[in-house]
């Protein structure tokens, strides 16, 4: 936003420089892009009257004038400007005057004719870049009087960078309440007084969509003069703000809009139809813009509209069919609140950025709109002149934004901050911002003012406050940093331990969504109750997840559907497990899972070229329940799983309770989500893992070991794993290892058996085994695997 230092001097003014100014503006959060004279340098121009304007004899464009300055003699000036004529007042650059560019202005003859200075135009005199003809100053401007002196041209043009929450700032009134805040000193009051109905003309006004607009007002003047001149020192107000003048009913709602922030429109009274409608945009309708352009209107979009045709876009754009012309006559002067929430948005879906939407997207004061309306009122009586009818006002009460009030505590404010400020100096920093404060028990509580509604919570309190007070104004305090021995369990594993073993493994970690496909999860868990979502993103992400596969034999598919020859990738995540005694219903149970397919290794010369099989996967689980060193804890157990094969599937239990699963894919599986290759997964629940047994430490025994090697003879259906558990009991503390080393079936073998060759290795701590021991602790291992086993030793 850019704005005249001047204008903001006339509501406050700091005894600060420019410089300064900037500076505080920028550390209070208004940062200044830049600041530029609203003038070039220029001396030696004053104001003149044009006395005499005739045809220059030698020359059909020019014409000879005399200009009265104010001194004995009137001045010979040849000028070209066609706008040239008797009686007007002109900027007269005399001789010896400097121009921008270090034009200097002597005496000289033009076309015979002599020319004793120059008639100046707006571009000349860098005041604007457009240079239609000389200027025009006011008839009652004093001839002789300097025109820096006169325009109040020693002025800078301050361009502030507003963030989105300072909409309050998008306006003079806005940024002098500011700088008084930010400088502790009064800002002056505009007395705006309410201008008395001369006439009973008026417009009904219907709010049909209330929510986006809880309030508009509307007001009839008739009789307007648009051939009246704006003033000067609107005009150069406007200019100094960056806006063009256009006519005095646009220039008046422009400078309204500068004044206060609050945007307003007129209409042609006449292009109205019935009364004012306040409503969203009908499917198919259509608005020629006042530029040209026809929109093709959006039914969220509101509009503002009158009993058969729209006639704006609602705090943006007004339509062209309504627009003021040099035509109007009679208008109608709009003033309205519409929620920011109703326009954000609208005016980018249009191409369109506006200074009215620019605005309202921010947010406007909700009880400024009687103000803009009277201010405006004035000024339009005052330049084009008419008579005003009432103002009619619809309103939703109910739907307007709430005063909100907001507490802040001391002990919250300093502990933020981290330095004291006094309580009065506080008090009176909330005050001047416009806060209704009340100060008791160490706490003020505010009442937050129409204007601010980026204030809500007790956060920006603090930080009005610490803005106001400056932040150069807070010491620098060095942090204090204390040390302090973490409390971590040693028995807890982290869990990158489990990730960095699946990564030396040759895993790659995956990251998939936690909604799923419901017909691919029913395909691996036909009997699942999943959790459905009620809004899903789509239908193939509308489940949610109850174990780690679906996602990861998707990353299989597309990897393999790329030519990928071998995948190996695991997941840690969340399942959801729905169950109507858990909160919110679901289980959110922590696993860790992995998916391997295609070959063992790349393709190699040394290496065999295999695909991977059960007992690859089998080795990558087994190495992650070693890292919890109690592999003894988990129980392996032969088990169908949902979606697996059904012989060459595990299921993996700690307590009796089943923790995971592994095993190769289920072929009907593989083919319903188009995987190639065999393919294996496993998952099991953190829980299970994420506590490991701490080493004990022990004396080394100073005695030999031995080694004992039995063969024996079982049946095929019984487990060898369920066999080295009974050894590993019986063989009781001198067992210190134990290895199977060989199954053979064949030869010498009876059907349905097979021999294992075990290896026993026995160790006291405190002696020497004899034979005799030794030969105790076989025999007793023999004759449990005969009694639970039916097991007998090989000849």
């Amino acid at each position: 936003m850019k704005f005249s230092e001047k204008w903001l001097r006339e509501w406050v003014n700091p005894a600060i420089d420019t410089q300064a100014l900037s500076e505080q503006l920028s550390m209070a959060g208004l940062e200044v892009d830049g600041v530029e004279p609203a003038a070039a340098k220029f001396n030696g121009v004053v104001v003149g009257e044009v006395v005499e304007c005739g045809q220059h004899p030698d020359a059909d464009k020019l014409r000879v004038t005399k200009i009265n300055v104010g001194g004995d003699e009137l001045l010979d000036i040849v000028c070209g400007a066609p706008n040239c004529r008797q009686g007007i007042k002109v900027a007269v650059a005399t001789v010896g005057a400097v121009l921008p560019g270090d034009f200097k202005i002597k005496k000289a003859k033009l076309r015979g004719q002599p020319s004793h200075g120059m008639l100046c135009a707006f571009d000349e005199l860098g005041i604007s870049e457009e240079g239609d003809g000389i200027m025009e100053l006011p008839l009652d401007a004093p001839i002789g009087t300097d025109l820096r002196e006169y325009l109040g041209l020693d002025d800078n043009i301050i361009d502030v960078d507003l963030t989105p929450n300072r909409g309050d700032c998008l306006g003079i009134k806005g940024l002098a309440r500011e700088v008084g805040v930010l400088n502790s000193i009064d800002v002056n009051t505009l007395s705006i007084p309410a201008v008395a109905p001369t006439i009973e003309d008026k417009v009904s006004i219907e709010l049909v969509n209330d929510e986006a607009c809880p309030r508009y007002l509307g007001r009839v003047i008739k009789g307007i003069n648009l051939n009246a001149e704006t003033p000067l020192w609107m005009v150069e107000k406007l200019r100094r703000s960056g806006v063009r003048s256009i006519d005095p009913v646009v220039d008046v709602t422009n400078f309204v809009l500068l004044e206060l922030g609050h945007p307003m429109h007129a209409f042609d009274l006449n292009a109205i139809e019935g009364g004012i409608k306040v409503r969203s945009a009908n499917a198919g309708e259509e608005l020629v813009l006042l530029d040209g352009n026809t929109a093709k209107l959006n039914e969220s979009t509101l509009v503002i509209a009158d009993h058969h045709k729209a006639l704006a876009i609602a705090g943006i754009f007004g339509g062209e069919q309504s627009g003021v012309t040099d035509k109007t006559a009679d208008i109608l002067l709009e003033s309205a609140f519409f929620n920011p929430v109703a326009i954000a948005g609208q005016a980018r879906s249009y191409g369109l950025h506006t200074d009215a939407s620019h605005r309202y997207e921010r947010g406007v004061d909700f009880a400024l709109q009687h103000d803009a309306m009277e201010r405006a009122t004035a000024l339009l009586l005052e330049i084009v002149g008419g008579e005003a009818g009432p103002v009619v006002e619809a309103v939703a009460a109910d739907k307007l934004p709430k005063v909100t009030e907001v507490r802040l505590r001391r002990s919250r404010l300093d502990r933020v901050i981290g330095h004291h400020i006094e309580d009065a100096k506080v008090t009176d920093i909330l005050a001047r911002l416009g806060l209704d404060v009340k100060f008791d028990n160490d706490s003020w509580s505010a009442d937050v003012p129409s204007y601010r509604f980026d204030i809500r919570i007790e956060e920006d309190l603090i930080e009005e406050v610490a803005r106001v007070y400056g932040y150069n104004s807070i010491p620098n305090v060095a942090p204090t940093a204390k040390l302090k021995m973490t409390t971590h369990d040693e028995s807890t594993v982290a869990l990158s331990r489990f990730r960095n073993a699946l990564v030396t493994r040759g895993y790659q970690e995956a990251i998939t969504y936690s909604f799923v496909d419901p017909k691919a999860q029913a395909i691996l868990h036909p009997e699942c109750n999943a959790l459905v979502l009620p809004h899903p993103i789509s239908i193939e992400m509308s489940a949610m997840r109850v174990s780690l596969m679906p996602g990861l034999l998707s990353s299989v598919a597309y990897n393999q559907n790329r030519q990928q020859p071998r995948i190996r990738l695991f997941e840690h995540g969340l399942k959801f497990i729905s169950d109507e005694n858990a909160e919110n219903g679901v289980y959110q149970v922590p696993v860790i899972g992995g998916v391997i397919t295609g070959l063992v290794h790349g393709e190699h010369w040394v290496e065999e070229k295999r695909n991977v099989d059960f007992y690859d996967l089998k080795g990558d689980v087994e190495a992650l329940l070693a890292i919890t060193n109690d592999v003894s804890r988990f129980e392996i157990k032969a088990e169908q799983s949902d979606g697996l094969h059904p012989g060459q599937s595990a299921v993996i239990y700690v307590d009796g309770k089943k923790v995971g699963f592994f095993g190769a894919l289920h072929p009907q599986a593989q083919k319903s989500l188009d995987i190639n290759n065999a393919t294996f997964v496993f998952e099991i629940e953190m829980s299970a893992l994420e506590k490991r047994n701490l080493p004990q430490a022990v004396g080394v025994s100073k005695f030999p070991s031995n080694r004992r090697d039995i063969a024996i003879l079982v049946q095929d259906s019984v487990k060898i794993g369920d066999i080295l558990n009974v050894i590993g009991k019986v063989g009781g503390n001198q067992l210190v290892d134990l290895n199977l080393f060989d199954v053979y079936k064949g030869k010498g073998i009876e059907p349905n058996y097979k021999s294992l060759a075990i290896a026993l290795t026995l160790q006291a701590v405190d002696r020497t085994l004899e034979e005799k021991d030794i030969n105790q602790v076989v025999d007793n291992v023999v004759a449990a695997l005969a009694e639970q086993f039916n097991a007998s030793l090989r000849d």
